[in-house]
């Protein structure tokens, strides 16, 4: 028995000498973990963190966001605009404070994943989780007291009240800064207008003067027709032989008048027989001495639409004056 005792010691001595492989228990109790482990994978959050890591109170009006950072595992306050901001732009926000964030969603308490584009108001009206990295965070906001109508009267007052103010604060001076841009602009354009003013009103007393004389040799030669076919009728020859003569002399001018309508596509009227010819005058001189008529009138049309702005900037309502000045000015 004895020797059979220290056999059993020398043996067990050998063995934990020989760094044998451990007992079959703990192989399948390892197993069994890494079987638990692989099960914990599939699934959507790898952790579950209680709702008082993330809390949201209401400060000023506006919902303040408070989460622990992964990285620094400081805690960080977001506050939001929930009538603006979006889910999209707060998970960027929260990506942008800790650098170490490489995931951020939110979902609802049904598992489905909230668009970036929702506003945050929608969002915080229900529960939901919020998934950083791999840790997902269960959050229950406030509920909010709904407004009664006359609060919601009371809020509206005000909101009006700050816009007043701020349109009394800023239109003034927006008003004298886009005056003053459109006076610089105004004399810049006047500045390049200047010189083909010039050069037009040259351009257009040589056309009107060569039109007035074309409208006289006109009257001349009308008068020496009338007095030779006088001449003709009473000295020369009889009214019996001048008779068909007058009658073909007045054919032919309604043949050119008619004439005249089919190519310019007008009734031959004096008046607008003159300025025809005033155009065509001023063109053809325009053109010798090099006057670029488009871009004359491009410059008209700037300076048209300047000192129009620059009218109705200056209108008394939009200066706020009382309802007397602006009857007086009327």
């Amino acid at each position: 028995m004895l020797g059979r005792a220290l056999r059993s010691a020398e043996r067990r001595r050998r063995l934990l000498a020989g760094g044998l492989a451990p007992l079959p228990a703990p192989q399948v109790q390892l197993w069994r973990q890494t079987r638990t482990w692989a099960r914990r994978e599939g699934a959507r959050y790898s952790t579950l963190v209680p709702s008082d890591e993330v809390t949201i109170n209401y400060r000023h009006g506006l919902p303040v966001i408070t989460l622990t950072l992964p990285t620094r595992r400081e805690r960080c306050q977001f506050a939001v605009k929930p009538m603006v901001a979006t889910v999209g732009a707060f998970l960027k926000d929260v990506r942008r404070e800790d650098k170490g964030i490489v995931k951020a969603e939110v979902f609802t308490t049904d598992g489905s994943k909230v668009s970036d584009a929702t506003l945050m108001e929608v969002l915080l009206r229900n529960d939901f989780k919020l998934l950083i990295n791999s840790t997902a965070y269960s959050v229950s906001p406030p509920v909010k007291d709904k407004l009664s109508s006359e609060h919601a009267t009371e809020m509206e007052d005000v909101k009006s009240l700050i816009h007043r103010l701020f349109v009394a604060l800023h239109l003034e001076d927006h008003q004298i800064r886009k005056e003053r841009e459109l006076l610089q602009k105004l004399d810049h354009l006047k500045e390049q207008l200047m010189p083909l003013e010039q050069m037009k009103a040259k351009i257009m007393d040589s056309a009107d003067a060569k039109t007035s004389r074309l409208l006289w040799v006109g009257l001349a030669l009308m008068s020496t027709q009338g007095g030779a076919l006088a001449w003709l009728t009473w000295w020369v020859y009889s009214w019996d032989i001048m008779e068909p003569v007058t009658y073909f002399i007045t054919y032919g001018s309604a043949m050119a008048f008619y004439a005249y309508f089919v190519l310019t596509k007008q009734d031959y009227l004096y008046p607008d027989v003159k300025d025809r010819q005033f155009l065509h005058y001023f063109y053809r001189k325009s053109k010798a001495k090099h006057f670029n008529v488009e871009q004359y009138n491009k410059l008209k049309e700037d300076v048209a639409e300047a000192e129009e702005s620059l009218r109705r900037l200056r209108q008394p309502l939009h200066l706020r004056l009382p309802i007397q000045e602006i009857t007086n000015k009327d």
